[in-house]
């Protein structure tokens, strides 16, 4: 039988007296979500199907309560009768700002329709995930129902959204036009706040508790501890990557085809790698192949850079799909995040593939590179160091097979999607 899990540090399973005869119970999970693929723009909404998906395939009922983001019509994708996609989204992804008269409506729809789907569904455990864009007021009301609640945070939405909820706020703000101060006066005397509680409520968010949740990274829950809220107790359970479909064997020989991969913008620190580049001049050997997309006019930047440099550079773009033969086709990758990334998906597709990484220490990267063990780090943003340690994995045979050997083991190993499904199964059983 589960024994009791702590909530605090890095603690993300469950103690079993002998876990191999421990089969987690059946549950109801009801999966609570901004997006939901096959309408998604990132890796969190990634994460969340392939986690929902291999919880149902372990035979939990599972169903998830998303928004109509990308919905031509009133019908959802086939092939999804567990998803119901019903929840409006304010002011993200291409959908309006609205006005409060409007907004009321849509705070108003969105909980009711997670009450509804509580009562007909009579979850064990609601999982909420990205809140972005969905009204925050949803854990006010998961609160008054009393349901027990697991929050996974893989991204800035408590930290930065939560208090820039334009409901919650509106009705909080100490601050604001004399227009708006006397008509939630009116409003609150007339009563009309205290019947809205029930449907839409209207609580500050320093109401809004998280009694139990996890992060991708102890950096993420720091971060968010930071900001105020009452998170030191949350767990930690890292992200998973498919090394079925990422896979291949460890890349020991001299880097000649060099990778960097994503978002082509300031904080993703490509100009770093140009510039490091730039430094070498004829001492790299090979070609970097860049794959990302960004602003039209930051990239032209980019390219003029590496124009005016004569720098070996290309720059390509790929599906996801096709991710796995794009890393299999390169020697080496460049990590070269500068911002407070949660915890980073692209090192670890790239070290389950086989190849040697050099990043930065930045957010979750630090709790998975060890510099010199399996992968070669650097400070973020200098290009000076980037470009000794870029000279360091082609001339040092051995050290290179060292952190890719070391790297291709333990991303296999350790973030693999069965060991990491197994913590959260065994989290929201608990």
């Amino acid at each position: 039988m589960h024994s009791k899990p702590a909530l605090g540090g890095n603690d993300t399973r469950l103690q079993m007296s002998d876990a191999s005869d421990i089969i987690p119970p059946v549950m109801r999970i009801l999966t609570l979500t901004n997006l939901y693929p096959p309408f998604y723009v990132g890796g969190y909404e990634l994460r969340c199907a392939a986690i929902t998906e291999a919880l149902r395939q372990r035979g939990h009922e599972v169903r998830v309560l998303t928004s109509n983001h990308g919905l031509d019509s009133k019908q959802p994708p086939a092939n999804q009768p567990h998803v119901r996609r019903d929840l409006r989204i304010h002011g993200y992804y291409g959908h309006p700002w609205l006005g409060l008269s409007q907004l009321q409506h849509l705070e108003t729809h969105n909980n009711q329709t997670l009450r509804d789907a509580i009562a007909e569904f009579q979850p064990d455990v609601v999982h909420v995930w990205s809140m972005n864009g969905l009204s925050k007021s949803l854990c006010l009301t998961l609160q008054q129902l009393a349901v027990p609640t697991v929050y996974d945070v893989s991204d800035h939405w408590i930290l930065r959204s939560l208090k820039a909820d334009v409901w919650l706020d509106w009705w909080n703000r100490s601050t604001g036009s004399v227009s708006s101060k006397a008509q939630r006066t009116l409003w609150s005397l007339l009563g009309r706040r205290e019947k809205l509680q029930p449907i839409a409520p209207t609580n500050p968010v320093s109401d809004i508790r998280f009694p139990r949740l996890y992060f991708t990274s102890a950096r993420l829950r720091e971060l968010t501890a930071e900001q105020g809220y009452d998170v030191n107790h949350g767990s930690v359970i890292h992200c998973p990557v498919d090394t079925d479909h990422f896979s291949g064997a460890p890349v020991t020989r001299e880097p000649r085809n060099w990778l960097w991969v994503g978002r082509l913008a300031e904080d993703k620190g490509i100009h770093t790698a140009l510039r490091a580049l730039a430094l070498l001049k004829d001492r790299f050997q090979g070609e970097l192949r860049i794959y990302g997309k960004g602003d039209a006019d930051y990239v032209a930047k980019l390219k003029q850079y590496a124009e005016d440099h004569a720098l070996p550079v290309t720059w390509h773009s790929a599906t996801p799909d096709q991710m796995p033969d794009v890393y299999r086709a390169h020697d080496a990758l460049l990590f070269t995040s500068e911002w407070e990334e949660p915890f980073a998906l692209t090192p670890l597709e790239a070290m389950s593939c086989g190849l040697p990484v050099i990043g930065t220490m930045t957010g979750g990267s630090r709790e998975l590179f060890r510099h010199g063990e399996n992968a070669l780090t650097y400070e973020a943003g200098d290009a000076d160091q980037l470009a000794e340690r870029i000279q360091l994995l082609q001339r040092d045979t051995e050290l290179r097979r060292t952190i890719t050997e070391n790297g291709h083991l333990e991303v296999r190993e350790r973030f693999a999607m069965k060991p990491i499904v197994d913590q959260v199964e065994d989290f929201l059983s608990a």
